[in-house]
């Protein structure tokens, strides 16, 4: 079977219409193809769902007319920030986009969301005003970071924890960041510990390699042998904003996993989960 559950359209930052993303899924040879608006934020609205109750209506009236087609799915990304209604939907991939900013000394260079709320992975300049934020010290927000999405994960247990080491998203465009120093993976090798023991499936996410940020998919291969050895669930997503990248490295990283040691993906489809295997 061929599945993404991360998939955003023009209700959001995508630039496709729901229609075009299940007509180009279905050129593709989708089985299954879940939505996941980023869901509301009342904090900022540069890219969330504003039209909610009007995204649920389009999506199970094109859910009845291509029934028999492909099978569709009504998620959500719910940041940990903003909590959504979560009986609204099939399932939610829990993300985190944003530190909270409280008790520090802001550099010159931070251009805080109502003076509280930072970007973490919207560009590059946000991610090294992150940086400048936490006075250079990339171990120190790595755990801000780390702390609060585990904290997060084990408390909301969302269906599908969304690209877990999101804070390496730019570390392939100019001096890494985080990637290379050993501080940084043992502190995300921990972390990653303390959660891979959930009752949740884990994304492998291809987005950032559809956009030119990186060569591989999150999580990084050391923490995706991490889930390996607990036995945890995965599911190849690519996170899609763009119709032509719905299978965005899908070959590539299912070889990955399957050398990593993991035997099937985990999907969700509207008769209960069911299990893609590697080989």
């Amino acid at each position: 079977m061929l599945a993404n559950y991360h998939t955003h359209s023009k209700y959001c930052d995508g630039k496709n219409t729901p229609r075009e993303m299940i007509d180009t899924a279905i050129e593709k040879g989708f089985d299954v193809l879940g939505f996941s608006g980023h869901g509301y934020t009342a904090f900022d609205f540069s890219y969330c769902m504003t039209e909610t109750d009007k995204y649920l209506a389009e999506l199970e009236k094109l859910r009845d007319e291509y029934r028999g087609k492909i099978d569709i799915l009504i998620g959500v990304e719910e940041d940990m920030r903003y909590f959504v209604d979560r009986s609204r939907y099939d399932y939610i991939i829990g993300s985190s986009h944003y530190f909270v900013i409280e008790g520090r000394n802001l550099p010159p260079s931070a251009t805080l969301i109502g003076g509280k709320y930072q970007h973490i992975d919207s560009s590059f300049q946000c991610m090294k005003e992150c940086v400048d934020i936490f006075d250079g010290d990339t171990v120190a927000l790595a755990k801000s970071y780390y702390e609060s999405f585990c904290d997060y994960i084990l408390a909301r247990k969302p269906d599908i924890v969304g690209h877990f080491d999101l804070i390496t998203k730019f570390d392939e465009m100019e001096a890494p960041i985080f990637l290379g120093d050993p501080r940084y993976t043992r502190l995300a090798e921990k972390y990653m510990e303390r959660v891979a023991d959930v009752d949740c499936i884990f994304e492998v996410n291809t987005g950032a390699i559809s956009r030119g940020y990186r060569t591989l998919p999150y999580p990084a291969q050391n923490l995706l042998h991490i889930l390996k050895k607990h036995g945890a669930k995965i599911t190849l997503t690519s996170d899609c904003h763009a119709a032509e990248n719905l299978d965005c490295f899908y070959t590539e990283s299912k070889k990955l996993l399957s050398d990593i040691g993991f035997e099937y993906l985990t999907l969700l489809t509207s008769d209960g989960v069911k299990k893609e295997y590697l080989k």
